[in-house]
Parts: C-alpha cells; structure tokens; sequence
C-alpha cells in the first residue's frame, strides 16, 4: 500500500514538472488513470524513466516455468546460457522447427537490433546448427529496443522452445487496477499485434472483468470473458480453466500484472508471459525474488536495495535525503514550488545508520545531473547526530564538490548543528525549509551555469 501510495504520489509530482511517469508497455494500457481506463494510451518515457521500476520483473523462461508449475499448457523449450548450449537444447527438443528467443526485459524484443547488427530477438530457426548460429549473435550483446532506449539491454540467455502454428490469437492479463479497486481480468480477441494500438483503435475489442479479491474468481466469470474473447464453443471451458489457473497463480506468487498470448490449436496454449511482482511482497516470496537478473535493471536500484533504501531516480538536477516518505514528497513539491528539479526520491527510513546515509550520498551523487544536494530530515526515531556524522563521513570520503545544504530538526539537532559547525567541510545549514529549498535551487543553478560556461567555482561558507 505504501509503495503505492509514493508512486501515485511520484506520478503527479512528474506531472507537474512536465514529465511523465508511465508504467512499461504492458501496464501502460492495462490500469492505471493513464491507461486503458483513463481513455488514452500512454506516451514513450525517456530512456532513464523507463529503467525506475518498483515491481519484479522475470525472464520469459522463467515465468512459462511458473505456469507450467500451475497446470498450464505452454511450448516445451529450454534455456541456454551460450551458443553451444543452445545447439544441445535444440536438438534435445528434437523439433527442426524451433522459436529462439532472446532474454531480455524489454518490450518489442522482435523489432528490437542487437550489437553486431543482428535484426530482431525473436527469430525462427529450423536446426539445431541455426539455432546456434543465432544464439551466438545474441548471446552477451546489447539488445536496443523502443523501450531500452540508447542504453539497451544485456542478453545473457535465450529461451528456445517449439514452434506452434496457432488457428487464433487472443491477448489475456491480469493486473491489480485502482478504479476496480482489486484485480481485473483483461481479454482480447486480437492477440500478437500491439495491445496499445488496440486500445487506441477499437477500444471495445478488449474486454475487461473485474474480480473481488476476497471471494475470488469463479467459474462463470472467467467464462463470460472466453466468450467475449470469441474462443470457440469447443475451446470455451479449457480457457475459462486456464483463466482460473492463471488469478490463482496471480495471488499465490503476489503478482501485480500478468501478460499472456494465448492460442488455440487443438487446446489452449499459453505461447508467452511476462509477469511483475509487488516488490512488498518480498519477504513471502523469496523463492521468486531470488530469481531478480539485476543485469537487467539500473544499477542503482541494486546499490539502494543492498543499502536497504527506498530510491527512485528522476530526471531532475537537485539530489534529496529525506527521512520519511510524506517528507520527501513535500521536500521534492517544494524544491518544485522555487523552480527546481528533484533529481531522485531517496528515504532513508526511520533507523538509517551513519553508513547508509554515507551510501545514499553515492546513490546521489552516481547522478553527473546532480548539481546541489539537499538534506532534509525531522528527527523522530532518526537521531539528527546520527545523520550529521552520516553527512560528514560522505562528503570527506567522498570528496564531493557540489553543493550542499541541510537542513535538521527534531531529536538531538544541537549535537547535530555542533557536530557540522565542526567540521572543516562545506555543509550550508539552514533552519527553515523554505530557505533551505531556495539556497538550494539557487545554488544549483550557479553550478549549472558554471559548467555550461566550463568554468569551475569554490563556494564558501559565511562567516
């Protein structure tokens, strides 16, 4: 609940400032008041929006494994770490006609372009000897796609599986969407073409069923929504089971969305997946969060989980370490109110050590478009002194030239004001918030057009 309430909070907060911060490509048109059932579809983030993330995301694999493990139908195939390991999984599988499949946690993988040139991550192969020849332009490459943006995305694996030639297509998700308060089904007929152009187009091609998450799905639900997916009457009952499969695995493994293609052939089949987990529900599902690729997610996010901070970079120019989530929301709304930018949403939380307030300092500053840094915390549980000492070690370990003002209030802030008037170091201390976000924004602007001019500046503390 709490995370939701920051990202909601997050989402106007980048409003105001003209950015926007939408969800990934199948979200964008599955909740949300910026999405399918806000009227509209959702407009591309920059690249360095795209990678800020709050919910687990796996490989392809190992979501078809999770649904195989729940009594769905899905392609039989197998991971392969290199191209010689590909060459075996193709000819273990035995088929000539073969799907590969690069690992990459992005969207429109099949349109996307791989260092090297190789064109699109999803390529149809017909021996195990082509099977290894494209994993080898793959495997250990960048895989650039709309939504990786100039950065790209490591491939480290591909998914070869069987090829299935499919009578019908249908798209099916389901995700956690706030106007229903609970979970929906989402359905469509039109499935293997862009979701988003069907919401855009003919928005009444998808067929949305909300669930109440205490009684649960029931049959005739899950039913009505196969019917209006147009299965045909033979197929009815077998995707209404498979739509029961699926919610059950969405709240058994604390999911927030799940995507699949499914087909019909001879049955149903589920030919992909892609599911997001709620990051809260960590600590009860270890089995899943142990299965994170942190090769695919912006590096701070691993530094600020390790360091066990709440962080979420933006785009702006002023660093903020707050303590307490509401404080940072009115800390960044401020910096905004004087003309500035916040550069990330940091909470420290309300037990931080000298040491993590040393390594939110290095989530900062890991921003080059941080220009100034402001500190603002209300001592309750968190101890000003403790902060202080936190402050101090960072900047002189550091060696941080950019500047910084603090601004302490609450529990032992005397020891925490003596503590930085003692210090060598350049901290500028303000009493009053106001102030202390009007110093700061200033003070970012100086450095901005200081580097603009390439000019370097000292500042200097008053006497």
């Amino acid at each position: 609940m709490a995370t939701s309430l920051i990202c909601g909070r997050l989402t106007a907060s980048l409003r105001t400032s003209g950015a926007r911060n939408t969800i990934s490509s199948a979200c964008k048109v599955l909740g949300g008041s910026s999405g399918l059932f806000g009227g509209h579809v959702s407009q591309p983030q920059p690249p360095h929006l795209q990678q800020q993330q709050r919910n687990l995301s796996l490989h392809e694999y190992m979501s078809i494994g999770l649904l195989k493990e729940a009594g769905i139908s899905v392609p039989a195939g197998m991971v392969a770490n290199s191209s010689e390991e590909a060459y075996a999984v193709a000819k273990q599988i035995g088929s000539k006609d073969l799907v590969v499949k690069a690992q990459v946690l992005a969207g429109g993988r099949g349109k996307g372009t791989f260092e090297g040139g190789l064109k699109g991550g999803v390529r149809i192969v017909y021996s195990p000897e082509e099977a290894r020849d494209i994993s080898s332009q793959m495997i250990g490459r960048k895989l650039y796609t709309k939504q990786t943006g100039e950065a790209g995305r490591i491939c480290n694996q591909v998914f070869i599986c069987e090829r299935r030639y499919p009578r019908r297509e249908y798209y099916f998700a389901i995700t956690m969407e706030r106007s229903f308060q609970g979970p929906v089904l989402i359905g469509s007929s039109q499935g293997g073409v862009n979701i988003e152009d069907v919401a855009a187009e003919n928005p009444d091609a998808i067929v949305k069923e909300p669930i109440d998450i205490v009684e649960g799905i029931k049959m005739e639900q899950a039913v009505k929504v196969a019917q209006k997916m147009g299965f045909p009457p033979a197929l009815m009952n077998e995707a209404a089971e498979t739509m029961v499969k699926l919610y059950n695995l969405f709240i058994k493994y604390d999911a927030s969305n799940v995507k699949i293609l499914c087909v019909s052939l001879s049955t149903v089949m589920c030919m992909d997946a892609k599911i997001n987990f709620d990051s809260n529900a960590a600590y009860r599902q270890q089995k899943v969060f142990e299965l994170r690729d942190w090769t695919q997610e912006d590096p701070r996010d691993r530094q600020a989980a390790t360091a066990d901070l709440n962080y979420i970079g933006l785009d702006g120019t002023i660093g903020c370490l707050v303590n307490g989530a509401g404080l940072a929301m009115a800390t960044m709304d401020i910096i905004k109110l004087h003309g500035g930018t916040p550069a990330n949403f940091l909470d420290v939380g309300g037990g931080a050590t000298a040491h993590q307030v040393t390594e939110a300092f290095k989530l900062i500053t890991s921003d080059r478009r941080v220009q100034a840094i402001l500190v603002n915390i209300f001592g309750g549980i968190m101890r000003c002194d403790v902060i202080a000492q936190g402050i101090i070690m960072a900047v002189r370990d550091l060696d941080l030239k950019i500047p910084i003002v603090v601004r302490l209030q609450g529990t032992r802030v005397d020891d925490a004001k003596a503590l930085i008037a003692a210090s060598p170091l350049k901290i500028l201390a303000c009493d009053d918030l106001d102030e202390a976000a009007k110093m700061v924004v200033k003070l970012s602007e100086i450095v901005s057009l200081a580097k603009e001019a390439q000019v370097d500046i000292t500042f200097q503390l008053p006497i």
